[in-house]
């Protein structure tokens, strides 16, 4: 109901939570005058403890009816800037924008403090929205019954598609189905014209192709039996191959380790052999005698010669201490005589 100021006195004052109603006029931005009735709901924020803040709250003679004019002047701006079809389909969010404001993320806040005297509203309840002449009023139902036929229209387009689809569907499996009917049937027929061909071909050939049969399973079982036994031959050969191979390398194997004991047998008599001659020299040497070899170093070189033949020396040295010579050549002048008779002595052995 409309306030008047003025009209309550009282002594006390309820903190509340409570709620109080209003109605009021507004006009939208293309003129169409709604009557708004809207209920608050509030309560005072006070410390009880605290004087000076609880004497905040008799500084408003009539704080409803300044809430209420407060309030009411909000929304008439806020409605004055919106068209009524966009304010009749966004009148909740229009109105609490108003009355609450917005944080400076762009979220309508929760409550709206007045700063005299503590007084919160926490909510607003719109309980009615009603146009105010009958111009607004037909427009409003223009309006209500256009997005009614709209929403019917829409709704009867959206059934009328899927009933179209799903007939296009049942459609489509309906002729799919008769196709793959078809198939089959050709199919079928195919298969009965092919038994049919082959039982009249049966019956034309008669024993002929029984024998046929007979004779290609004969030269079958034969081909099948010549190829196992060329298999079988083949494996054979193998076999042999590798037996013959084995025994070519055993008997290569048995020559190369006769060799390397005949060559080992021939190094062994060379050796001895050159200790043998050495040992005789020495021997000689020492029949000889150191008188002896002055005896032969003090004579002429033709009874030298006679001498040395007659000891069957074939090579002698004899020399002073003023008269140096090389050792290494005369030792390798020894040793070459002996191995020359190596090759004549493996040859004959």
């Amino acid at each position: 109901k409309p306030k008047r100021p003025n009209l309550i006195k009282s002594l006390a004052l309820l903190l509340g939570p409570d709620f109080m109603t209003d109605v009021f006029t507004v006009e939208t931005s293309d003129h169409a005058r709604l009557q708004l009735q809207l209920s608050y709901n509030w309560y005072f924020d006070v410390d009880r403890h605290d004087e000076q803040a609880a004497a905040k709250l008799f500084q408003v003679p009539d704080f409803v009816g300044d809430a209420c004019k407060a309030i009411a002047s909000r929304v008439r701006g806020a409605v004055a800037g919106e068209k009524f079809d966009e304010f009749h389909r966004n009148s909740a969010r229009i109105i609490r924008t108003a009355v609450f404001g917005t944080d400076d993320e762009g979220r309508i806040r929760d409550e709206f403090r007045f700063r005299t005297n503590n007084l919160v509203i926490t909510n607003i309840d719109i309980q009615s929205v009603e146009p105010v002449d009958e111009r607004t009023l037909e427009s409003l139902q223009k309006s209500v019954q256009i997005a009614i036929q709209i929403t019917t229209d829409a709704q009867e387009a959206a059934a009328k598609q899927d009933a179209e689809r799903i007939e296009q569907a049942a459609k489509a499996r309906l002729e799919r189905q008769v196709i793959v009917d078809r198939g089959a049937a050709e199919g079928e027929r195919k298969k009965l014209l092919e038994l049919q061909a082959e039982n009249a071909a049966i019956e034309a050939t008669g024993q002929a192709t029984a024998e046929a049969r007979a004779k290609a399973e004969a030269s079958r079982i034969q081909g099948e039996l010549a190829v196992n036994l060329a298999r079988q031959e083949a494996e054979a050969a193998r076999v042999r191959a590798e037996a013959e191979l084995a025994q070519l390398r055993a008997r290569q194997e048995a020559e190369l380790a006769h060799q390397q004991a005949l060559i080992n047998l021939e190094i062994e008599k060379a050796q001895r052999m050159a200790e043998i001659t050495s040992a005789e020299f020495s021997q000689k040497v020492e029949a000889i005698g150191p008188e002896t070899l002055k005896a032969i170093a003090q004579a002429g070189p033709e009874m030298q010669a006679k001498l040395l033949q007659a000891l069957g020396l074939q090579s002698v040295l004899i020399t002073d201490g003023r008269n140096p010579i090389n050792l290494f050549s005369t030792a390798q002048g020894l040793i070459n005589p002996i191995q020359s008779h190596l090759p004549s002595d493996s040859q004959q052995s």
